[in-house]
Parts: C-alpha cells; structure tokens; sequence
C-alpha cells in the first residue's frame, strides 16, 4: 500500500494567512525550525497508479501540483484520482472540489450525515451539479462492513464513526449525529497490512482504540497540543474539545493513549498553526519524537508492505 500526505495541516494551513502567533511568524521570518503545510489530505493506492483521494483541501491544486504520481498524464484529460473519500464535511476538507470541477462528476464516498451538510448548509455538491452532473454519490456503511472502490483493487476500506463535531456551519452543530466524522482503516488484501486514519477525533471510544492498536500505521488527529492553546496563544477561548479535537498532551491525551500501542506506526496528522510540536527544536516536539511518534509533513511518503 502507498500512502501520501498531500496535507498535513488544520484549517488555515501553516503559517495561516492571517495569523501572526509565535509559530506563524517564525516560519515566515525564517526563524523558526518548521516546515510550511498545506492544509490536511492524503492519498493512498495500492498499485502506484490508481488513487484514492482523502479530503479536498482548498489547497488541492498545490497538492496535486507538488506530487506528479497524481497526474499520469495518459491523455490530453487525465487524472490517477479514481474516487474521493470524505471523512466529514468541514470546510477545509471539502473546499477543494470546486477547484476540480474540471474533472466532474467525480465518485464521491460519504456518510448521509456528511452529504446532508453538503446539499443543505453548504450545497457544495448542488452547486457542482452544473459541471457534467457533478458527482456520483456512494454511501459509507457504518455498520462495520468493508466496502470496496470502484477502481481500486486489492483494497477495502471500513468506516469507523468517531467522536466529533460537525462544521460551524452545519444545521446540526450542537447535535451530534453517527456519522459526522468517521476514521477509515484501510487493508491490503494482498499483505493483510492496514491503515487507520483519522484526522479528527474528539473522545475515545473502545472501538477507536482497538482499530487503533491493531493497525500497522496510524495518522490520527494532532490539531493541539494542550487543551486550553487557543486561550495561551490568545486566539480565543475555544478549546481543543470545543472544536472536535484530542490534545496530545495531559492523562487522556493522544500520546498517553498510543504510548500503549506496541504495534503501530504512529504518525499525528492535522496540526494546528499553534501546536507547539511544529518547532522541530521544540521541547514538545523532543517529547514526542521520544515517544516513537512522528509528525506528518508535506509530501511524505509511507509503504505498507
């Protein structure tokens, strides 16, 4: 199985247009020791050649422009995008379809919550409707079952419904519903290795942590470092909860949570403009590499084989 991360951002991407917190301005002066990210997508194939496209970022255009494996270049139109898997419908994880209306209608794979949103409060695919009927919707079954994509072979993919939020915009915000943020585990039919991925994850639940712990690679949500950094770095008084998210650090935090994890590669994705761990001189940083977990960038590369 091929993995790359398109993105490996929050919303706003890094540093953030508008933002001039400590990380944002460092990274722009030169000063600081991170990299730029675009904001959070990957894309995972099991041949090099056929593609599944997690998230739309409104970055897409720069992502698919910075890894050529994308654009085989087969004919006059060409993509290597068979389908498009949507893990919620916030606003920087959808965005980027109208930028590939191009290529419509494109195989879309969402939850009824997640096509709700965006037939209602933002009629994204209403709008693409236009462009050559716009998409062809398929559903994600959260029952547990594998499903497989058109396309794609030696791949099944099972949505796992995780905790959340659904966007600010979303009629439903204050009302959770299944299916408004799902992980996905991903298994190589051929090799039995597996993926799990899940860019937002608001609470642990019994069933996260045991896809989690018997994957063989994870890129689970790393928005936040604590739980109150809005509020350190003065940006407000929302907390990581407040927004769907599991800081890393504290008793309940991602890292206490996969120090337990023997198995897995373990990768933080979706990385918050403000989260210290981005300084790669960072004690925060220190903390996790020490802790055998990575942190996603632009243009990584993993093989699962």
């Amino acid at each position: 199985m091929y993995i790359r991360i398109l993105g490996s951002a929050a919303g706003g991407g890094f540093p953030q247009w508008n933002c001039n917190c400590p990380n944002c301005r460092g990274v722009r002066k030169g000063t600081l020791n991170a990299l730029p990210r675009t904001q959070s997508s990957i894309a995972v194939s099991a041949d090099g050649v056929a593609w599944v496209l997690f998230n739309t970022s409104p970055d897409i255009l720069t992502q698919l422009a910075a890894n050529p494996d994308l654009q085989p270049a087969r004919q006059l139109r060409d993509t290597a995008i068979k389908a498009i898997v949507f893990m919620d419908s916030q606003i920087d994880h959808t965005t980027g379809l109208l930028m590939l209306r191009e290529g419509c209608p494109h195989e879309v794979y969402c939850t009824d919550m997640v096509y709700e949103d965006l037939t209602t409060g933002f009629p994204l695919f209403n709008m693409l409707k236009h462009w050559n009927g716009g998409i062809n919707r398929f559903d994600i079954p959260l029952d547990g079952e594998s499903f497989a994509i058109g396309g794609i072979e030696h791949l099944r993919f099972t949505a796992i419904p995780v905790s959340g939020k659904a966007p600010p915009y979303s009629p439903h915000r204050q009302d959770p519903h299944v299916g408004d943020n799902i992980g996905i585990l991903v298994t190589d039919e051929r090799s039995g290795k597996t993926l799990f991925y899940a860019p937002g994850l608001g609470q642990m639940t019994s069933l996260t942590l045991e896809c989690m712990a018997a994957a063989d690679c994870l890129l689970v949500d790393g928005t936040f470092w604590q739980e109150d950094e809005m509020a350190v770095a003065g940006l407000g008084d929302r907390k990581a909860a407040d927004m769907g998210h599991l800081p890393q650090s504290g008793p309940q935090g991602m890292l206490n949570l996969l120090g337990s994890m023997s198995k897995p590669r373990k990768i933080l994705i979706h990385i918050n403009n403000t989260n210290p761990i981005l300084d790669e001189n960072s004690p925060q940083r220190m903390q996790v590499q020490a802790e055998g977990v990575e942190v996603a960038y632009d243009g990584m590369r993993i093989e699962l084989n």
